[in-house]
């Protein structure tokens, strides 16, 4: 754990912003896939592995009232905090791995972007299923994206594991409804093309 957070840290405390693969200046897919839902403006939303991502900015704009905002790195939360001045205030920030976590509210919607495929142990992915299972209220939603397996095989220097539509469809227990799973390209910063898996999950018992 000390070792993974403390390489979350290093690249965040050295890097810009426009400088990591992940960055975007409007996660439109995240947003859009949120926009279809309809959720009421006080609806408790989780953005796990958010770090400074500008999703939480979108969604304050918004009106969501109600958004919770999870990373690993310190640092990351930092930077998105100190972007948006007073407005961080509204947010609550969670410094912690989600893989050994354990969250004690339930929410309306579950979303991550890029953070699961850093999940390589057996026992790192059955605590993170375990917790999102758990945390997402009856009716909530869960969109989820991952590298595909036309994707990179490494992010930042670490291993990630790949995820066909196939196997995201099977993902989850039969307490979830796939909505929709779909395969979407990324451009990096550099100008690079990383395919990703996108899904929306609806919990149903």
């Amino acid at each position: 754990m000390e070792e993974k957070k403390s390489h979350w840290e290093n690249i965040y405390q050295t890097r810009k912003l426009t400088e990591v693969s992940w960055y975007q200046p409007k996660p439109e897919v995240s947003l859009d896939y949120i926009a279809e839902l309809n959720l009421n403006k006080n609806a408790r939303i989780i953005d796990v592995g958010g770090g400074d991502s500008f999703l939480v900015d979108f969604l304050l704009a918004e009106g969501y009232t109600n958004i919770t905002v999870l990373d690993i790195s310190e640092k990351s939360l930092e930077r998105a905090r100190e972007r948006l001045g007073d407005q961080a205030k509204k947010v609550t920030w969670i410094a912690a791995d989600v893989s050994t976590f354990s969250l004690t509210h339930t929410f309306d919607l579950w979303h991550d972007r890029a953070a699961y495929h850093f999940l390589t142990g057996e026992d790192q992915i059955k605590n993170y299923l375990y917790t999102l299972e758990n945390c997402v209220a009856l009716k909530g939603t869960v969109i989820l994206g991952t590298f595909s397996k036309k994707g990179p095989d490494k992010c930042s220097g670490l291993p990630i594991r790949q995820y066909a539509v196939e196997d995201m469809e099977n993902l989850l227990t039969t307490r979830f409804k796939r909505i929709i799973c779909e395969n979407i390209d990324h451009i990096t910063p550099s100008g690079a093309v990383q395919n990703f898996t996108f899904c929306r999950f609806q919990k149903i018992e």
